[in-house]
This record gives structure tokens, C-alpha cells and sequence, in this order.
């Protein structure tokens, strides 16, 4: 048996309750509330660049998602700072051409080189913090796939292998060293 309310005070508020539901449901922001929830949102501070190879170039959204508004783009190859991480996506600021502003872009589309130029190359750590175990060496000037970020270590992909890279050995720049 339903009960029926006379009061319309409670109507209003019902009505409104259902259309706040209503909006927040259809507009996205669900989405939104739920991976800034589920995601261990990280504070970044690298840079990046871009390696999708697409004419039009790299999608800059509103949001860590492909269901977000597209703000921009990016050519291939142009410099970005990464500014935070959430789950395959980093939000990005401060693009060398392209876009200008702060988006999202999902993180395999952005790459690193190392730095370690005139070495037998860098130290690529099992974790972000040079007291964890050294994995192995990568060769000076190697191309390496951006996987996240957490402050100023990036994590990145190199022959298979993940793990993460100080800021000192990070080179974010395609087009030129980082000497």
C-alpha cells in the first residue's frame, strides 16, 4: 500500500530530489563522482610527450574519460606537463602547441625518453623511491612507455618490464635531448 503525500512542501522536495537525480544521472557527473571514488587519484608533476599518431592529434577531454566533452588537441610529438594521474588517464597542462589549458588524455599516448646521456644508462626502479629495488638499466636516450605518474617519478613500461623512473632521468621532450 503506497502512501500518499498531502503536504506539498514534500512534493517540492521529492520533485526536486528526483530531478537532481535526474541531472547528475544524464549530464555525466555520475561518472565522474564514481571514478574520482574509485580511482587513487595521484598529484604529478612531469612531462610527457605526445605519441599518438593521429592527423587531428591527441584528444584532450574535460574528464579522465572517453564519455567526457573533447576541449582540444594535441600534434604528435609536442611536449605537455603532467599534473595528475587517475587510473589510464594523466591530466595535462601547459601543451608546447595545440592545445592550451588543462584536460585529460589517456596515458598510452604519451611517451618518455631517458636521459642518462654519456652513461651506461638509468636506473629503473621497482617502485617511487630510490631505496626500493633497481630492476635494471636502461640504455641513455631510450624511448620508454608512459604508464603513470606519482609526484615526479613516472612509471613506465621498458621491454616488458614496469617500473618507475626519478624525474632526474626523464626526458620529456621528443624533438630535442633533455642535456
Amino acid at each position: 500500500m503506497t502512501k500518499k503525500v498531502k503536504n506539498p512542501a514534500s512534493k517540492l522536495a521529492i520533485g526536486l530530489a528526483f530531478s537532481c537525480i535526474s541531472v547528475i544521472l544524464n549530464t555525466g557527473i555520475a561518472s565522474e563522482i564514481s571514478l574520482a571514488k574509485s580511482s587513487n587519484s595521484q598529484k604529478c608533476d612531469i612531462f610527457a610527450y605526445v605519441t599518438d599518431t593521429d592527423l587531428q592529434g591527441l584528444n584532450v577531454r574535460s574528464g579522465a574519460s572517453t564519455n567526457n566533452v573533447i576541449i582540444g588537441q594535441i600534434p604528435i610529438k609536442e611536449t605537455v606537463q603532467v599534473i595528475g594521474a587517475a587510473g589510464n588517464w594523466v591530466q595535462i597542462t601547459n601543451a608546447s602547441n595545440g592545445f592550451q589549458g588543462t584536460g585529460w588524455v589517456f596515458v598510452p599516448k604519451l611517451g618518455l625518453t631517458t636521459r642518462g646521456y654519456g652513461t651506461n644508462g638509468v636506473d629503473f626502479y621497482a617502485s617511487s623511491s630510490q631505496k626500493s629495488q633497481k630492476l635494471k638499466r636502461i640504455p641513455a636516450n631510450t624511448a620508454v612507455k608512459l604508464l603513470g605518474c606519482q609526484g615526479d617519478w613516472a612509471q613506465v613500461e621498458y621491454q616488458g618490464i614496469k617500473g618507475w623512473l626519478t624525474r632526474e632521468e626523464q626526458c620529456g621532450a621528443a624533438l630535442t635531448s633533455c642535456s
